[in-house]
């Protein structure tokens, strides 16, 4: 049987041509054929216009696949995301952005990464992902799921949002605000970072939530039991308008009334992981923490950090 690898690259990098042809040349060599998907290369984010987001299918060009191989940075590899999911294929990111928390390689390691990938030298670790619903009217008008967030923003700068927020149907707290992020623990360091939330390890099974500049007392971040089901409203007559978006790149317009529900999905994200580095060597690596001279190199570090 032959073997196939499905490549998603970032549309706008100048290197990527040169990437693609040096990749799948080696790959070639060890008889893999390497598709890159036409018309999948986009990263502008994109409204739900349906009931049913559009990237809760597989695509047919992912079935079969040995591995979903994703040149960019986290917003690329979260597209190829999109197409891995529904068909359980193992996603494989190489970094070209600028941190790439996602990625197992980086650009200058191509020859490392194709002869790893030739001889099917990875392991697959499963992350955690969210459905989301919104619901208006007492019907589901908008059916998506997250792998990092899933988050409710205001839509105006100058203008606040009131945001109920439940915790498995029990009210927890009322929030004027800019908005909530519900994330991960892959996406603890990602929008609910840069809002104040901790970082959790990608083994740590739990939800978070995050309000984001929210004036109230009662207002901090928030881990969760992976279980847990949150629901956010947005508070009839409030002032500002709110838009939800999942991962930063599908986004739904919510009017004043819509509740969103979070919970903890059936389906995961199968990454592809390449060497038994521990998340900590990520974390240092990854945010450039001068650990120089602490009790040496790492322990388990390779390649790709």
């Amino acid at each position: 049987m032959s073997r196939r690898i499905l490549l998603v690259t970032h549309p706008r990098r100048r290197e990527v041509p040169a990437l693609v042809k040096d990749f799948s040349t080696r790959l070639r060599d060890h008889g893999i054929e390497v598709e890159v998907l036409p018309g999948a290369t986009t990263e502008d984010p994109s409204p739900i216009s349906a009931t049913t987001d559009r990237c809760l299918g597989a695509h047919p060009s992912v079935e079969g696949a040995e591995l979903v191989v994703v040149f960019g940075g986290d917003g690329t590899i979260l597209r190829g995301a999109e197409l891995a999911r529904p068909a359980g294929v193992p996603l494989l990111g190489v970094n070209l952005g600028r941190i790439g928390f996602l990625a197992e390689a980086e650009q200058e390691e191509m020859g490392w990464l194709a002869d790893h990938v030739g001889h099917q030298q990875w392991t697959v670790q499963e992350r955690m992902t969210l459905e989301v619903d919104v619901i208006e009217g007492g019907r589901t008008v908008c059916r998506s799921w997250a792998l990092n967030e899933a988050s409710v923003e205001k839509s105006a700068r100058e203008r606040m949002i009131e945001l109920a927020v439940e915790v498995d149907g029990r009210p927890l707290s009322t929030w004027g605000c800019d908005g909530v992020v519900m994330s991960t623990p892959t996406g603890s360091t990602a929008y609910a970072f840069s809002g104040g939330g901790p970082v959790l390890w990608p083994d740590v099974s739990a939800l978070l939530l995050v309000p984001i500049s929210a004036h109230a007392l009662f207002a901090r971040p928030l881990v969760l039991g992976p279980d847990t089901e949150l629901a956010v409203e947005i508070v009839p007559d409030t002032a500002g308008s709110a838009v939800m978006w999942c991962d930063g790149r599908r986004s739904f317009e919510l009017s004043p009334g819509s509740r969103i529900e979070v919970r903890r999905s059936d389906t995961g994200v199968r990454i592809a992981r390449l060497t038994s580095s521990v998340f900590t060597d990520r974390l240092v690596a990854k945010f450039a923490l001068n650990v120089q001279g602490w009790r040496g190199r790492p322990r388990g570090s390779g390649a790709a950090g």
